[in-house]
């Protein structure tokens, strides 16, 4: 019986991304997420799981940053990008990035379907009004994907929360981890990013950003 994991943080949404799946493949055993951080914990729970359905926005993603970390860590997941942007240019970055589908939200149910089944069989799927173009991403987002990718779960959450304008003791407490494991994450992550500070940290991740959004008011460097 196949394990698949949804990820969104819309209640109705996920009611219908599962009928879908279920029509898809009726044995499915699906399991849900309502963030990155939960859907870090469910990929660890079930680490043979046959598909992802992953929103691009939603606590705990910046844009693509999600998608890139854990293409990363488990390169064998096919991973269905469904999002709410229509535009040619995101489902090609997704593309690029490793998703299999791009499924933007007003997709009609069937077709939800039969880009499951495609996935599952070992095909890419988009709208035809979407395909064309070239997916090839720009040097310094493929390079910031590449190091995003090398980070561990926690670090990557760790990193999220940098990016969201969190402290360390609030990322300590989000976590149930001590300030000083914050730091030791700290100091990991800027090594694998390549970078010396918190605010090199978060504008890393907004590199992955789907319509580079404006970067959140950061915390004052901590010690």
């Amino acid at each position: 019986m196949p394990d698949i994991l949804i990820a969104d943080d819309h209640p109705l949404f996920r009611d219908a991304l599962q009928r879908a799946v279920l029509a898809a493949v009726p044995p499915a055993r699906v399991h849900s997420a309502d963030s990155v951080h939960a859907l870090l914990g469910l990929i660890e729970q079930f680490p043979d799981a046959e598909l992802l359905l992953l929103d691009l926005h939603m606590p705990g993603a910046r844009g693509y940053s999600a998608l890139a970390h854990i293409r990363g860590q488990y390169p064998g997941l096919p991973i269905m990008v469904v999002s709410g942007h229509e535009e040619a240019q995101v489902a090609r970055r997704a593309l690029a990035h490793g998703a299999s589908a791009y499924v933007p939200k007003s997709t009609a149910g069937e077709d939800i379907v039969a880009a499951i089944r495609a996935v599952l069989d070992g095909d890419v799927w988009v709208p035809h009004a979407l395909l064309g173009g070239s997916d090839e991403l720009r040097p310094d987002e493929a390079a910031a994907a590449a190091q995003i990718a090398t980070l561990t779960p926690q670090q990557f959450r760790v990193m999220t929360m940098i990016a969201e304008g969190l402290l360390n003791k609030q990322i300590a407490w989000e976590l149930g981890v001590s300030e000083a494991t914050v730091k030791a994450h700290m100091t990991a992550i800027m090594r694998k990013l390549g970078v010396s500070n918190r605010t090199q940290v978060a504008l890393a991740a907004s590199q992955l950003a789907v319509d580079q959004e404006a970067m959140p008011l950061l915390p004052p460097e901590e010690d």
